[in-house]
């Protein structure tokens, strides 16, 4: 089994290459350097490294800058837009072109896709609220989907991850361990999040199928959050009270607006987002309830 993978060395892409590896898969990163440093067995190339020749089973596809890294700024917003389409094109022309296509692209994308929708359940039938993060992610969709005249294509919307090693639950676990955890605006924005460990086996749940030759392997949306989003506040609570801490403060939404401008969207709109498809899988999650995970995660 030979996996491709890009942005194998971020937050969850290293996770995913260490599931692959312990199944006995041979993993590729593609990276824009071929000296970044990676696993051992892991071999890396750049992006001029792909060749008519080359046979991988699978290709997953998870470049891209982090949303939540930086202020939107014009500038900011083009890199967004090109660290996932340049990627993601350079793939879809590759497959394209390649004598023994792959079985399968998954192809990472987001929430986004679905916009702002306070407390509305969405899932993967549910329409989206046109603005920058549903552009971004429709594009980058689009993107993927030009392979799908060669490989069947599955799209990742993918909620907000949580682990300690990374992402959001890294850079909140200092200022919440000096009792400085605040909730954030009214506190009643929903957040859908999926612990690492679900994400992994929900992304692999939707790669067998492919590498297994069934008929039914899924293609199309799936939206990888947890069963049961959670609000500002449940959250804010759950992680105080996992590191034993207390969360008495707030931040107005106007502090946050002011301090970051267009991209507070992320921390003062909701989205309530459902793995309807997952669930119609019957994928089961390790971590539906955020309160366990958190106090098993951080104990």
């Amino acid at each position: 089994m030979r996996i491709l993978i890009t942005g194998g060395s971020g937050f969850i892409g290293s996770a995913l290459t260490a599931r692959l590896q312990r199944e006995g898969a041979q993993v590729t990163w593609l990276s824009r350097r071929a000296s970044t440093p990676a696993p051992e067995g892991v071999e890396v190339r750049d992006y001029a490294s792909l060749w008519a020749d080359d046979r991988f089973d699978a290709v997953i596809n998870l470049a891209g800058a982090g949303i939540a890294d930086a202020r939107w700024t014009r500038s900011r917003k083009q890199t967004l837009r090109d660290s996932r389409l340049i990627p993601t094109g350079v793939l879809t022309d590759w497959i394209r072109s390649v004598h023994t296509p792959p079985k399968v692209l998954l192809s990472g994308s987001a929430i986004g896709w679905y916009g702002a929708q306070d407390d509305a359940p969405l899932d993967e039938d549910s329409a989206p609220h046109d603005e920058f993060q549903h552009r971004l992610c429709a594009d980058w969709e689009a993107a993927a989907r030009a392979a799908e005249d060669r490989v069947p294509v599955v799209l990742l919307r993918t909620g907000v991850v949580l682990h300690p090693a990374g992402g959001m639950l890294q850079r909140l676990r200092m200022p919440f361990q000096f009792g400085l955890g605040a909730r954030l605006g009214d506190g009643r924005q929903v957040l859908s999040w999926i612990a690492r460990e679900d994400w992994i086996d929900a992304a692999m749940t939707l790669l067998r199928p492919h590498l297994d030759g069934d008929a039914d392997a899924p293609t199309g949306a799936f939206n990888l959050t947890a069963p049961e989003p959670v609000s500002n506040s449940r959250f804010t609570r759950a992680l105080a009270d996992a590191l034993r801490r207390p969360a008495l403060l707030a931040v107005p939404r106007k502090a946050l607006e002011l301090g970051l401008g267009e991209m507070a969207t992320l921390l003062v709109d909701g989205q309530r987002v459902l793995p309807a498809r997952l669930q119609q899988r019957s994928h089961a999650f390790v971590w539906p309830e955020l309160e366990a995970y958190l106090a098993s995660v951080l104990r």
